[in-house]
C-alpha cells in the first residue's frame, strides 16, 4: 500500500537521511539526523553497514538492573531484552537485520518454550547478519532452536524427516517452483544426524538449560545423493553450498530484502540488481545492503514512506522518538508487550512463514491500538524526546497555526503529508489560534503535544 496520487518530488537532504534511518534502524532524533547530515549520506551508509566499527551496547548495564532479563526464565523477558536493544543499540542496522532474520527464519516460543535458546538464536543473527548467506544458512541449520522447531533432531538415516529440508528450500532460500520433491528428500538425507546434545530435563534455580547442537555420526546417511542436478555423498554443508550457487536463491534473498527495507510493492528491476550483487559477491549481505541504501530507487521519492511499519517498528520508533528507556527504567516489559498488542509478538511468530507484511499489519482493531499507543506517548510533554521538540519550537518564538503544524511535521519526521491532510491539521490548529509562549507556557507546550497526537493519527504516520 502506497500513498496514492502524489507528485514525484526530490527528497531534501534531511528527508533522505530520516528515510535512511527509518529503514536501516528505527528512526532517529533530530540531533542524530543533524550529526549524520554533517557526515554526509555515503559516509553514514558506510558506518551503518560496518557496525563492528562501533562500540556495542553495554548489556551488562541492562542485566544489572533487569535481573529477570538476565535470567530469561519467561518469554516476556526475552521480548523486553530485544526491545531494549532495538531502542538503544548504537548499531541500528545490526538490530534491524536481526529482526528481519527473526521473521525470515521464524521460530517461536509456542513450541520451543526456552527463552535463552531463542535469544541465543538472535545473537547468532547479530553476529552473521552482514556476512555471507552461506555461513548464515549453515549457522541456522545448526541452531538448536531451528533444529527443534523443525524436528531435525528426529531426522535419521533410518527414518528421514523432511520438515527442515523442505522449509530450507521453500522458505529460507529458493522458493516454491525451483526444486523437486526428490530434491526435498535428498536434502533431508543430507541433514540426517544434525541434532541436539542430550538435553537436561527440569528447571535449575536460574532458569532452564539452553540446548546445544550435536552431530550424531551414527544417525547420518553417508550414501550418494542427487540434489539440484548434482550427485555426491553430500552432507548439509554441501547442500547449502549448492543452494547458494542457484540464481533462484539470489533472487529470493533480494526480494525479501527489498520487501523489508524498501517497499511493499515489488520492483523487478531493483530486485534484479540486488540479486546480481548476491551472485557477484558470493552471497555477501553487507554488499547487498550497501548497494540497496545507495541505489537511486531507494533514495527516490517513490520509496519514501512506501512501507507500512511493522508492529515492532512502530512501537520501537515511537519509544525512540519520545526518548523512553534510553537507560534501564521500570516498564520495559510492558513496552515489549505492546508489540504483541499491535500484532507482532517477538520470539513468537505465528508460523514457520513468520509475519506477513504490508497492509496485513493493519486491521481496524490494530490500527486503533497503534494510534492510541503513539498518541499517549507523544502527548506526554514531560518525556525527554518531546521536551526536545518543544524546546526547538519554543526557540522559534510565537507560532501561527501553520507554523505549528509544519514545525511538528518537521520534527516528528520530517513527515510529508498530502496537501489535504496538511490543510486539515492547520484547520485543527486554527481552533486554538497562535501559540504564544510567553502568555501561557504550559498551554503552549500542551498545544504542541496535542498537535503531535493528531499527526500520529494520520495515514502517513503509519508508513516507514
Amino acid at each position: 500500500m502506497v500513498i496514492a496520487s502524489r507528485e514525484v518530488q526530490m527528497l531534501t537532504d534531511l528527508e533522505l537521511m530520516a528515510h535512511l534511518y527509518r529503514r536501516a534502524g528505527f528512526g532517529a532524533t533530530r540531533d542524530e539526523l543533524d550529526a549524520a547530515l554533517a557526515r554526509g549520506y555515503e559516509a553514514t551508509v558506510d558506518e551503518l553497514v560496518h557496525p563492528e566499527r562501533v562500540k556495542p551496547l553495554d548489556h551488562w548495564l541492562m542485566w544489572r538492573y533487569y535481573v529477570d532479563i538476565k535470567e530469561l526464565k519467561q518469554s516476556e523477558c526475552g521480548e523486553a531484552y530485544f526491545v531494549y536493544r532495538m531502542i538503544n543499540s548504537p548499531r541500528p542496522l545490526e538490530e534491524k537485520l536481526t529482526l528481519f532474520f527473526h521473521g525470515l527464519f521464524a521460530t517461536a516460543w509456542s513450541k520451543v518454550a526456552i527463552t535463552k535458546t531463542l535469544c541465543n538464536q538472535l545473537d547468532m543473527f547479530r553476529e552473521n547478519c552482514l556476512g555471507d548467506y552461506r555461513t548464515l544458512l549453515v549457522k541456522m541449520a545448526r541452531d538448536p532452536t531451528m533444529i527443534f522447531w523443525l524436528d531435525n533432531q528426529m531426522n535419521t538415516n533410518e527414518a528421514p524427516n523432511e520438515n527442515f529440508g523442505r522449509e530450507l528450500l521453500e522458505l529460507f532460500s529458493m522458493g516454491i517452483g525451483n526444486y523437486s520433491e526428490r530434491d526435498v528428500k535428498e536434502c533431508a538425507r543430507a541433514f540426517t544426524g544434525w541434532g541436539l546434545e542430550n538435553t537436561i530435563p527440569g528447571v535449575q534455580p536460574f532458569g532452564r538449560f539452553d540446548w546445544q547442537y550435536r552431530f550424531w555420526p551414527e544417525r547420518h546417511d553417508y550414501g550418494e545423493k542427487t540434489f539440484l542436478g548434482e550427485t555426491g555423498t553430500f552432507d548439509g554443508e554441501d547442500v547449502i553450498e549448492i543452494i547458494v550457487r542457484q540464481p533462484a536463491t539470489a533472487r529470493f534473498v533480494a526480494a525479501k530484502l527489498y520487501d523489508f527495507f524498501v517497499s511493499d510493492t515489488p520492483d523487478e528491476t531493483a530486485i534484479g540488481e540486488l540479486a546480481e550483487v548476491f551472485m557477484q559477491t558470493d552471497g555477501n549481505l553487507r554488499a547487498m545492503m550497501k548497494h540497496l541504501f545507495l541505489a537511486d530507487w531507494f533514495r527516490s521519492d517513490q520509496a519514501y514512506y512506501a512501507k507500512v511499519k511493522g508492529g515492532v517498528e512502530h512501537v520501537v520508533s515511537v519509544a525512540r522518538l519520545v526518548g523512553d528507556f534510553g537507560e534501564p527504567a521500570w516498564g520495559i516489559n510492558s513496552l515489549a508487550l505492546e508489540c504483541m498488542y499491535v500484532g507482532q509478538q517477538l520470539l513468537n511468530p505465528p508460523s514457520v512463514e513468520g509475519w506477513h507484511t504490508g497492509t496485513e499489519w493493519i486491521d481496524t482493531g490494530i490500527l486503533v491500538e497503534r494510534i492510541n499507543f503513539a498518541a499517549a506517548q507523544v502527548g506526554d510533554v514531560s518525556k525527554p524526546g518531546i521536551r526536545r521538540i518543544v524546546e526547538r519550537l519554543r526557540s522559534r518564538r510565537d507560532l501561527s497555526p501553520e507554523q505549528l503544524v509544519d514545525g511538528c511535521l518537521e520534527l516528528i519526521g520530517p513527515l510529508r503529508v498530502l496537501d489535504r491532510n496538511r490543510s486539515s491539521l492547520i484547520r485543527h490548529a486554527e481552533e486554538g489560534g497562535p501559540v504564544r509562549w510567553e502568555d501561557d507556557p504550559v498551554a503552549a507546550e500542551q498545544r504542541v503535544g496535542e498537535m503531535l497526537q493528531v499527526i500520529v493519527a494520520t495515514r502517513e504516520y503509519q508508513f516507514a
